[in-house]
């Protein structure tokens, strides 16, 4: 079997046998967001062999960005792939596409959902690779899509990726995840997870397939909540413990947020949920982490980024998580916390030693355990 039998393969397995099935990928793939991670995702695409257009809402960055093969703005140090072409208009981005990945930010997708109805090619799939649940309504990403877009297939692309080391072709692995509708799970090498997954694949990205795109989005959303807090414990003067502590019990929040919306719990072990998680907690890089940092440190938020309007995923996501998460009964201390700290004026030091002296639980939940902390009982 030859690399291009291997770039376009997937294996569909039982319990005796794997039999090998061919996907076709597709030819021409749109991406919509010119930030770092939709740039990124453009230099997968390419590498991988397909045609992308590249789409960038302002249109003096996107001409500079295709006269000058860089978007200094965003990725200065990586240089364009020549089948990447860019533009600002969205009818020209999204012509002949059959594939859009989309990557502006979560709180404008629904308005790029209404601009871009008119150019969509009728089927075409859609995958969302930013994270987040909407404000208000408290509905994941891929709701708002299909809620705007119908007749479309939505899924999910996510996991444990920076931008600039997939864009450097450093060897990173994601989740793609859609829906299988009846006639997926009896050829799933024609799903829109299996054609995309091959699409993009090369010798440096690896993508997993994934029926479980409500446990993807979960995944992607709570990290970046989950991170602000390790970022917060860590500018406070905590170590390792605090921050292994923060990303195993987060990683139970997402559990219990992807369950409780019929999500698969096994998901969120996964690249979209634990591998992110680990990812974005670890590194000054995530800005989510680095937020928590700053104001952990006592620097005020306007002051936070050397005052640089810079946009923290994690801040929109602890309210529309938190919300979410009262309206459906599930509890999430963690991201409470950090909502808490954020919007309510809570002190950092106290929400986390309330965090600390809550209850003490079982960790199997069928085990089904609740103590009164001692610390709340010399309190008292």
């Amino acid at each position: 079997m030859n690399q291009n039998d291997l770039d376009t393969s997937l294996s569909r397995k039982s319990d005796a046998v794997s039999v090998r099935v061919h996907a076709r990928p597709y030819g021409r793939i749109a991406v919509l967001g010119m930030g770092s991670w939709g740039t990124a995702l453009a230099m997968v695409a390419a590498t991988a062999g397909r045609d992308v257009r590249l789409w960038g809402r302002r249109k003096q960055l996107s001409d500079a960005v295709q006269a000058t093969r860089i978007n200094a703005e965003y990725l200065p140090d990586v240089p364009l792939h020549d089948r990447i072409s860019v533009t600002s208009d969205l009818s020209a981005a999204l012509e002949d596409a059959e594939a859009v990945l989309i990557v502006t930010p979560s709180r404008t997708l629904r308005a790029l959902c209404t601009a871009i109805r008119p150019f969509l090619a009728k089927g075409v799939p859609l995958a969302l690779c930013c994270k987040g649940i909407e404000r208000g309504t408290g509905f994941l990403l891929s709701h708002v899509v299909s809620e705007e877009l119908p007749g479309h297939p939505v899924g999910a692309l996510s996991g444990p990726t920076f931008a600039k080391e997939t864009a450097l072709g450093h060897p990173t692995a994601a989740t793609i995840a859609f829906p299988f509708s009846y006639a997926d799970r009896l050829n799933p090498a024609e799903s829109p997870a299996a054609r995309l997954a091959v699409s993009v694949s090369s010798a440096a990205f690896r993508p997993y397939v994934s029926d479980d795109p409500v446990g993807v989005e979960i995944g992607g959303a709570v990290k970046n909540v989950i991170a602000i807090a390790c970022g917060m414990m860590t500018g406070a003067g905590f170590a390792e413990n605090t921050r292994a502590a923060l990303i195993t019990r987060g990683i139970d929040e997402m559990k219990f947020l992807a369950e409780a919306l019929g999500g698969r719990r096994e998901t969120v072990t996964g690249l979209s949920g634990a591998g992110d998680l680990t990812l974005t907690c670890s590194s000054m890089t995530s800005r989510n982490m680095s937020l928590g940092v700053q104001l952990g440190k006592g620097i005020p938020r306007a002051r936070c980024f050397d005052g640089r309007n810079v946009v923290v995923e994690g801040e929109v996501n602890a309210v529309s998580v938190v919300d979410l998460a009262h309206h459906i009964r599930v509890r999430m201390p963690i991201c409470e916390a950090v909502h808490a700290i954020l919007y309510e004026g809570a002190d950092l030091t106290t929400a986390f030693s309330d965090l600390w002296a809550r209850p003490i639980e079982s960790e199997p939940r069928a085990l089904d355990i609740e103590l009164a902390h001692p610390t709340t009982l010399r309190e008292t």
